[in-house]
């Protein structure tokens, strides 16, 4: 494997505004293909917005969902990628036939090299969660996606360190919910546009237990454990009637954060990965280590799956 640089990268997304939010990415691409990188990582739903599939009917999200390749976002995301050189990461919602799903779709200028689905959709009652994981290769790294919830459950992280990722992808729209957590909440949106004049007030509620304090307590846990590298693409900024708080970043096997965007707007960061921490690091001398007889009928043992979102108000049917 050679050296891969890779960025990750954090817009404020419009509402169902495919056209502009297109528009970014090419900029965004454009800008990191420029310094240089090789893979460049948008948040979930970075082509058409997330939050404000909550309100939508199922005729409403069928009409925005494509299909995959064949859809024009897909296209529209291969262009920009030959365009540049570059491997692209990005997402919206899927139609195939009469089913909708959430999916996250990596390609470059030769076309789709991967779609993943997510495993664990709430945002609308009418997505339906997909059903396997995803490996793929850029330049000899093996690659997996997990999108935003996927990843608060520890099994998908090391289910796909198993499959053989050295790189998982984790596109987002997460942090600045109410939560029954302490410090949980969701951001006052004058903050948000008063950002210019105060950027105290607005960075102490982004960094806070409201946002990146939260964030802290568990992503580094997933590189360090899995000997991963780990690409988190996040929002910023007004989401629907939420605001977002970035902070996309890039943490090595070792649970390091290696570059990390700051701005209170549209930002990149590039990290390089070498592949000599993917055996350095103490994840990979633990999953050498472990012993699946003494808990591989527990883990597999049957069991319903129940998921509830705190902040998720109800949903059009």
């Amino acid at each position: 494997m050679e050296l891969l640089k890779i960025a990750t990268v954090q817009f404020e997304t419009r509402d169902n505004d495919k056209v502009y939010n297109l528009s970014v990415i090419r900029e965004m691409c454009r800008k990191a293909s420029a310094e240089g990188a090789d893979v460049v990582a948008f948040h979930e739903c970075s082509v058409c917005g997330y939050t404000f599939a909550k309100d939508l009917s199922r005729e409403e999200l069928l009409a925005i969902a494509e299909p995959i390749p064949a859809g024009e976002s897909t296209q529209a995301l291969i262009a920009i990628a030959k365009e540049f050189g570059v491997t692209l990461l990005a997402g919206f919602f899927e139609r195939e036939e009469d089913r909708i799903y959430k999916a996250q779709v990596c390609v470059d200028g030769n076309g789709l090299k991967a779609k993943y689905r997510k495993l664990h959709p709430f945002i609308n009652p009418n997505i339906l969660p997909g059903d396997q994981y995803v490996l793929f290769e850029i330049k000899g790294w093996k690659c997996g996606i997990l999108i935003c919830y996927d990843n608060n459950i520890v099994e998908n992280v090391r289910a796909t360190a198993l499959l053989g990722a050295d790189i998982i992808f984790m596109p987002h729209v997460t942090m600045c919910t109410p939560s029954p957590r302490p410090g949980a909440g969701l951001v006052d949106m004058k903050l948000w546009e008063n950002r210019e004049i105060d950027p105290t007030s607005l960075r102490q509620e982004f960094d806070g237990l409201k946002g990146r304090a939260w964030l802290m307590k568990w992503l580094p846990a997933r590189a360090y454990d899995n000997a991963v590298y780990v690409v988190f693409s996040n929002p910023i900024g007004r989401d629907y009637n939420e605001v977002k708080n970035g902070c996309s970043m890039i943490l090595d096997p070792f649970g390091d954060i290696l570059a990390e965007c700051r701005k209170l707007g549209d930002d990149f960061v590039i990290a390089t990965a070498t592949p000599d921490k993917l055996k350095q690091a103490g994840g990979y001398r633990y999953r050498n280590a472990r012993r699946p007889e003494l808990y591989a009928d527990i883990i597999g043992r049957p069991h319903e799956s129940e998921q509830k979102v705190a902040w998720l108000t109800e949903t059009k049917e």
